[in-house]
């Protein structure tokens, strides 16, 4: 498991995001992971230009937010315990990680009409693994209480970015079947890939930091 960075280079993320955002084109936003960035070091990301940033952890995005507020848009991008849900919607743009009834339960309860979800889908049917499976997904967004903007998912890990494009592609291909816009797809790994399949929001960590 990774360990918290630390020293991050202003100057190096700026480099590399402006790097990113050339070969991703217009209309691809460029989310920070920022799981693995201490409180302390986010003055180097707004420094260098960052402004989304994605967090995984609740309590982390909680305390992040709470120090630099509104230097960042912050989203929700870590595996979703319904619980939660009531303290993320007044600090999340978006939350990427929607996949259970619960959660749906506790976005009734505390979402607004400007609340806006990701659902997140299973496209591998990985056990273990959070998100919808793609033949329930339908029903998934019909239950929704709040607006759906888009999918995102999580490839089975590899070091060939190739072997992420179909389970990509795939969620394009349901993105386009429910008329969504958003696809938050494509990591430090693989996010070239992503692009090129459609993606809307690269999640992105080491690519940006190192």
């Amino acid at each position: 498991m990774p360990g918290l960075i630390h020293g991050l280079d202003p100057a190096k993320i700026a480099a590399n995001l402006e790097q990113v955002r050339a070969a991703a084109g217009e209309g691809v936003e460029i989310l920070a992971a920022v799981k693995y960035v201490p409180l302390e070091e986010m003055g180097a990301l707004a420094e260098a230009g960052v402004r989304l940033v994605g967090e995984n952890r609740q309590q982390d995005l909680a305390a992040k937010h709470q120090r630099w507020g509104d230097a960042f848009t912050w989203d929700f991008i870590g595996n979703l315990q319904s619980r939660k849900v009531k303290q993320l919607l007044p600090v999340c743009r978006l939350i990427h990680s929607v996949a259970s009834d619960s959660a749906l339960q506790q976005l009734e309860r505390y979402g607004d009409p400007d609340t806006e979800v990701l659902v997140e889908v299973n496209i591998a049917a990985e056990e273990g693994k959070g998100g919808v499976a793609p033949a329930e997904l339908g029903a998934f967004i019909q239950r929704c209480p709040v607006r759906v903007a888009g999918l995102m998912t999580m490839p089975p890990f590899s070091q060939d970015p190739e072997a992420s494009r179909p389970h990509f592609a795939k969620l394009a291909e349901l993105a386009g079947e429910h008329g969504l816009e958003r696809l938050s797809m494509g990591t430090s790994q693989d996010w070239r890939v992503a692009v090129e399949e459609g993606a809307t929001i690269l999640r992105l960590g080491t690519a940006l930091y190192m």
